[in-house]
């Protein structure tokens, strides 16, 4: 044999050792290219304050900036995947450095690959670039490349920032970094004098609020210690009150021989512990029959499943709302404790205040539970919508519901401690003052919701039409299971339609099916109510419908959270594209055979994905008038 080819044997055999050699590299974990000493230099090594309910939140936030700077210094978004592990455990070792009990995968429900994967498959800077119009890049780059610390500049920078959001409209592959997330990574790794490491950058860009001067500490240690001993002072004078108060009225009743006892033991006891603690009057049955006129029918001013509820006058001449519980027994005695619980933990403008409760057994009238809170004197949301006396609200008066409701239920999330999900959220359960001010009421449903818990598994409750379909159908119930509730309340506050109808053929029909499918076809403003007195602009019309849209749709993920629908609705923030959904939770057979033969499993674009953004879609207010309603029907779907 010839020397070439022993030669030719021999590179055969050594190339069939080389070839596994790429495959095995690419499947080994590398370092991590993330930087994590950036956050312990972001505003001179102090963290950023924020509260449990947020938690996921903000370290989301915090790993957006890190990859802000590893953008500035390798031009790449997101790390390779075979570092996406290495890069969880070292980021994961930050934040055991001040709270150890958040494991940040399994409590924000995130997955290893995600921190890998971004918007549209965009990895480099240059394929951002391409993807967005230099002129759009020009005036980020003019706006964003400065200090961002006072909120003018990084009101202008954000503004210019949202406008990029209508060129990202693709689909974003898994739960870390969106397509809104890349474009603050973007703006945040223009400037290397202003970059990630400067503490009004990381606030204006992530939320991230770092105090590096010892003044500002100073400052807040003095507010702090006054707060609370004017906190303490206050608790001292509203416990003496009470019990100077119980004592007169518990002396006065035995005096007067009344046939009426108080609850004891497990109710009896926690009441009169949250007494303690607040300023909850507790009312004798007889100071509230006198208030009612013995319950008289005039005053009777609504009725639901638990009950009646009252109208009546207290003695200092304040208008007040009795809801007393019928059919009372001891085996209720727990849920009434936690919904006076719920009410007297919270005080927000948007939700309804609790002015105190009583727990009475009388010879006549048995078990009695009866809260009391302020009057709301124009009725619910359901009243004006679908009530017998209807009225057609304004556009102002709409927008301010919304609004205030929104607010009301982001407090809720993201405001009390722990935070509380609602799980009824339906228009008869948003009530209206005088001024239409919205409030939140009906917390006889709610859940607290467990400190680092992203989620809880129920028994399910709530309102037929108004439940979100991944607690409805698994009972996984967390604030975007409100979020889908809001959603649905504003659709029938924007259409004047219910949640639940009945089609010409006698089918049911969803109400978030209806506004999908026009809204897919271009047509938003068809949602809108005909005739709505002072009707808003088309485009801020269009952008509550999608926002409505937005928060009632059936995946979780895709729905926003209520700080950021706040958000949407005070400000000029777009609404972010709209992902495509499965098919409606009510379908037609003709639909479901045709998703089947279209081997899609869903009624969606062969694609599979179909944006919608508000951008160049501006339509007529005037529209041709809708369907007939049909009637439908709002039961409660189980309770506790």
């Amino acid at each position: 044999m010839s020397l070439p080819f022993y030669f030719s044997l021999f590179f055969i055999f050594s190339f069939s050792f080389i070839l596994p050699l790429p495959s095995l590299a690419a499947n080994e974990t590398v370092p991590c290219p993330l930087n994590i000493t950036v956050l312990r230099v972001v505003g001179g090594g102090v963290r950023p304050s924020f509260d449990s309910g947020t938690q996921c939140h903000y370290i989301l936030q915090a790993l957006h900036l890190l990859q802000a700077d590893y953008l500035r210094r390798s031009n790449l978004f997101v790390p390779p995947l075979n570092a996406s592990e290495s890069c969880w455990t070292s980021f994961q070792s930050f934040i055991n450095e001040f709270d150890p009990s958040i494991d940040i995968r399994s409590s924000c429900g995130l997955k290893t690959e995600w921190i890998s994967q971004g918007c549209m498959n965009i990895t480099t800077k240059q394929k951002f670039e391409a993807t967005v119009p230099s002129a759009a890049i020009q005036a980020v780059q003019a706006n964003c490349n400065q200090s961002l610390e006072n909120n003018a500049p990084c009101a202008l920078c954000t503004t210019k920032l949202s406008n990029l959001l209508s060129y990202l409209t693709g689909p974003t592959v898994g739960n870390v970094t969106d397509c809104r997330a890349y474009t603050t990574i973007y703006a945040a790794s223009l400037s290397d004098q202003y970059g990630v490491t400067d503490p009004g950058n990381a606030k204006c860009f992530f939320g991230l609020n770092f105090s590096s001067s010892s003044s500002s500490s100073k400052r807040r240690t003095i507010v702090i210690v006054v707060s609370v001993f004017c906190f303490v002072a206050l608790l001292v004078f509203a416990g003496v009150w009470t019990y100077l108060r119980l004592k007169r009225r518990n002396e006065f009743a035995g005096e007067k021989g009344v046939g009426t006892s108080e609850l004891g033991l497990g109710l009896g006891s926690g009441l009169d512990s949250m007494n303690q603690s607040t300023t909850l009057i507790r009312f004798s049955f007889d100071e509230i029959k006198k208030a009612t006129r013995n319950f008289s029918r005039d005053n009777m001013i609504g009725s639901g499943g638990y009950g009646n509820v009252y109208k009546g006058m207290l003695p200092d001449g304040s208008p007040v709302a009795f809801k007393r519980f019928k059919n009372c027994s001891v085996a209720g005695d727990a849920s009434f404790t936690h919904e006076v619980e719920v009410i007297a933990s919270v005080r927000h403008v948007n939700l309804v205040t609790l002015r105190g409760y009583c727990t009475a057994t009388t010879n006549l009238e048995g078990h009695q539970r009866i809260i009391v809170t302020d009057l709301m004197e124009n009725g619910s949301l359901y009243d004006h919508l679908f009530g017998s006396s209807k009225k057609n609200l304004t556009w102002p008066i709409r927008q301010k519901i919304a609004l205030g409701t929104a607010r009301g239920l982001a407090y809720l999330h993201y405001g009390a401690q722990p935070s509380i999900i609602h799980r009824d959220i339906k228009a008869s359960n948003i009530l209206l003052d005088h001024k239409f001010e919205a409030k939140v009421a009906d917390f006889g449903l709610a859940k607290f919701n467990p400190e680092g818990m992203t989620h809880m598994s129920t028994r399910v409750a709530g309102t037929m039409g108004y439940v979100a379909p991944e607690y409805a159908l698994y009972g996984q119930l967390t604030e975007r299971s409100d979020v889908f509730s809001y959603g649905v309340v504003l659709l029938e506050l924007l259409s004047g339609k219910k949640a639940l109808q009945t089609n010409d053929d006698g089918q049911p029909s969803a109400l978030t099916d209806l506004a999908w499918s026009l809204v897919r076809n271009g047509s938003a403003l068809d949602v809108v109510e005909d005739g709505i007195p002072e009707p808003g602009p088309p485009e801020v019309l269009e952008k509550y419908v999608l926002i409505a849209v937005l928060c009632s749709h059936p995946q979780l993920y895709a729905r926003p959270t209520m700080d950021q629908v706040v958000k949407m609705l005070e400000t000029d923030e777009s609404v972010p594209s709209l992902m495509e959904r499965p098919i409606p939770f009510i379908a037609g057979r003709i639909d479901i055979e045709k998703s089947a033969l279209s081997n899609s499993g869903q009624l969606c674009s062969p694609t599979g994905y179909q944006a919608y953004t508000l951008q160049g879609r501006r339509r007529s207010i005037s529209k041709e008038e809708e369907e007939e309603e049909g009637s439908s029907v709002a039961d409660t779907v189980t309770t506790e």
